[in-house]
């Protein structure tokens, strides 16, 4: 069995704010904000306090650094979005697949939005930046699939606002299983969901239903 090389002090100092963010995460999903104590972080990732100012001022940016940290799936999947190809419904099929996966079906993502809801009033302008950055840009990509397949007869004439309502089911998904766990709301099946969902979707949007 080979034996795990030894990190240098350089590649430890390298990693230490990626996991003082990890931690972060796990403490203030577990407090909230004002219940989560800095030294509670620092003891997760086995450094003193004064480690953790090094890298992070204070414990609202030390907050702001780990929801960034936390939402760059977001821009992986806006990456993988623009990379697809074929007719507006297909691509519109893989963003919202992509889009069921990463929140409702991701741990950790579902967990940021529960932040993001509960702290928004604490920390608006941060909540507003990360929906600017990361958010806005996706529901941008959906419109503009919606409007390029009523450009080419695909779909049949809609205000623009419809992306609001193509994803909010996952948004609702997402939001009961934070309230309930799966107490009183089972994991979906996830074929399961996505076919009813699109079966749905799709005979309200195209200009021939099947």
């Amino acid at each position: 069995m080979a034996t795990q090389k030894k990190l240098t002090r350089a590649e430890q100092k390298a990693l230490r704010p990626a996991q003082i963010l990890d931690a972060a995460f796990e403490e203030f999903v577990r407090s909230g904000f004002a219940g989560t104590r800095v030294e509670d972080i620092a003891d997760r990732v086995g450094v003193t306090k004064g480690t953790v100012y090094v890298y992070f001022e204070t414990k609202e940016k030390l907050f702001e650094a780990m929801i960034n940290h936390f939402s760059v799936p977001f821009h992986e999947l806006l990456a993988i979005a623009d990379r697809l190809s074929g007719s507006a419904t297909d691509r519109l099929i893989s963003i919202l697949g992509l889009f069921y996966e990463q929140i409702p079906e991701d741990r950790a993502t579902r967990e940021l939005t529960r932040l993001v809801i509960s702290e928004g009033q604490r920390f608006p302008d941060l909540i507003d930046r990360h929906h600017d950055q990361f958010i806005a840009p996706i529901i941008a990509k959906i419109d503009a699939l919606i409007l390029e397949g009523v450009a080419s007869g695909e779909f049949r004439p809609i205000p623009v606002e419809f992306s609001d309502i193509v994803v909010a089911p996952i948004l609702t998904t997402t939001v009961l299983r934070l309230i309930f766990d799966d107490r009183r709301v089972p994991t979906p099946n996830k074929e399961a969901f996505l076919r009813t969902y699109f079966d749905l979707l799709f005979n309200g949007l195209l200009a021939k239903p099947h």
